[in-house]
Order: C-alpha cells, then sequence, then structure tokens
C-alpha cells in the first residue's frame, strides 16, 4: 500500500487486473437455482455484490482474501456470498446462495469461504443488516493486537462513533484455534461480541463491518482504513481530539444520504468503466 491514503497515485498493477477481470454482470444459468431457494434475485443486487468485491480490492481493503456478502432481498433467511476466490476477480456465476446455517442451498460443486459463518450468524442476530464485509486491511489490525481503541478521526468516518469492540477468539475458542471463524459456534461468539455495533475488530486477524446495504458496508469498510491510518498518524503528533458523541452521530446521519456519490466513482474505477 501508498504510505498517503488520501492522495494515492494510481496503481497500475491494480487497475490493469481489474480491467482484464471485468465480465458482464448476469444472472446464474437456468437450473442453477434449488427449488430451497430464496428465489430469483435481482440482477441489479448482483452486480452490487460483485462490483462491492472488486472496489474493496481497489481500495486496499481486501487483497487475495476478504469477503462481501448481502442478505436475499426477498428471503431474510438467505444471503448470498461469492465463492471461495479472491475478490477482485468475482463475477456473476461465483454468487452462491446461502441459509443462515450458512449450508450452501445452490453450489453446484463450487467451493465455500470457510469463514461464511461470520456472515449467518450475523444476519440470525441482526435483522436490521443487510451486507457483511470481512477484511484483514492492514492499517485495522494493530488496533485489534493493542489497547487503543479506535475511535472517530473525522466526520466521514462518523460511524465509529457507536463503539468498536474487539473480538478474542481465545474468549470462544481456546488458546489453540488457527484464528480463523471456520464454525458455527465461533460465529455466534463473533455476532454476540459485535452486537448492535457497525464495525467491529479481530484480535489477530482483521475486521468486521455490518451494515443497511452492500453501498453502505464497502463506505464503511474503506473508511474504517482510511480512520485507522489517520489515527496511528495523529497519535505520532500528540494526543488527538476525536469526535464526540453528538458529533458522531449527527455525521452518520448526514453522510447515510450521501453514500451513493464515492460509491459511483469507486465503482467505475473498479469495473473498468
Amino acid at each position: 500500500m501508498n504510505a498517503c491514503f488520501c492522495c494515492q497515485p494510481k496503481n497500475l498493477g491494480r487497475r490493469a487486473l481489474m480491467a482484464s477481470a471485468v465480465a458482464v454482470v448476469a444472472m446464474p444459468a437456468m437450473g442453477q437455482t434449488v427449488p430451497a431457494s430464496g428465489g430469483p434475485v435481482d440482477a441489479a443486487v448482483i452486480e452490487d455484490l460483485v462490483a462491492g468485491n472488486r472496489i474493496l480490492y481497489d481500495q486496499n481493503v481486501v487483497d487475495g482474501f476478504g469477503h462481501i456478502s448481502v442478505r436475499h432481498p426477498k428471503d431474510p433467511n438467505r444471503y448470498l456470498l461469492s465463492k471461495s476466490m479472491a475478490p477482485a476477480l468475482v463475477t456473476a456465476d461465483d454468487i452462491i446462495e446461502y441459509d443462515l446455517d450458512s449450508n450452501p442451498v445452490n453450489a453446484n460443486g463450487r467451493t465455500s469461504y470457510l469463514e461464511r459463518f461470520i456472515h449467518g450468524e450475523i444476519y440470525k442476530i441482526r435483522p436490521d443488516v443487510m451486507s457483511v464485509v470481512h477484511s484483514h486491511s492492514a492499517g485495522v489490525i494493530p488496533f485489534a493486537d493493542t489497547a487503543v481503541p479506535l475511535r472517530p478521526m473525522n466526520h466521514i468516518s462518523s460511524f465509529l462513533g457507536d463503539g468498536v469492540p474487539v473480538f478474542e477468539i481465545r474468549t470462544a475458542g481456546g488458546p489453540a484455534t488457527d484464528m480463523l471463524i471456520r464454525n458455527a459456534a465461533l460465529g455466534k461468539a463473533l455476532a454476540a461480541r459485535l452486537g448492535t455495533h457497525s464495525v467491529m475488530l479481530m484480535r489477530g486477524h482483521g475486521s468486521v463491518v455490518a451494515a443497511r446495504s452492500i453501498k453502505d458496508a464497502v463506505f464503511r469498510a474503506i473508511y474504517t482504513e482510511v480512520n485507522a491510518r489517520m489515527q496511528a498518524e495523529a497519535m505520532r503528533l500528540g494526543k488527538p481530539e476525536f469526535l464526540n458523541a453528538e458529533e458522531a452521530a449527527a455525521a452518520t446521519k448526514s453522510n447515510e444520504a450521501l453514500v451513493g456519490r464515492p460509491w459511483e466513482l469507486w465503482k467505475r474505477r473498479a469495473m473498468g468503466k
């Protein structure tokens, strides 16, 4: 990653990869959906999910690892998530439907992410959440691994004002896990620790973002990483002045009406248009 997160030059390697991976966004072929499915999904939802994967890569939040899901728009007991693959390469044909126990409904031989339980267990206890991002972004992990809390540095990151808990996997899985949320029990413990918050850090691992839409989840994942880098830099200079609770609440309300603005920019760049 570039040292300056606010004015990065174009990364030609990443842009070239994004352009080469672009595919026409379309619904899965006939016959992929089984009777237990939540039903057909509007192509626009699939398009946004594909774009979300590409954007998160282009904005340095995910690399070969990480994933984003969306709750099924017609069945709250289902969600959609790519097959196990690098996010930058995801196309519409890679999207799999899952029940909330994270069992694939229409895998058709496609391999699932091991940590899909993060998504299913959050959707179970948070009916307000429509999209979830899990990433290992480098700027965030130091705050997961130290006693320094991540707090909102500016109005764009105001959603952090509701608090950022840290998930300690040793509490749920003992001292010798591989740090991965590889089963429902760990996913349930993680979701409980997230509670009503927008963002949660995972000690030795990364973070989870929960939001009301794909666009909001991508927005929060990107600006969580940006905020972490800003905060680390500010702490080198002195004692930061963070947003107070009232400022954070007011700024979040304003920002929720503006998420579409950066989304269109990010999408155009990431999809090679």
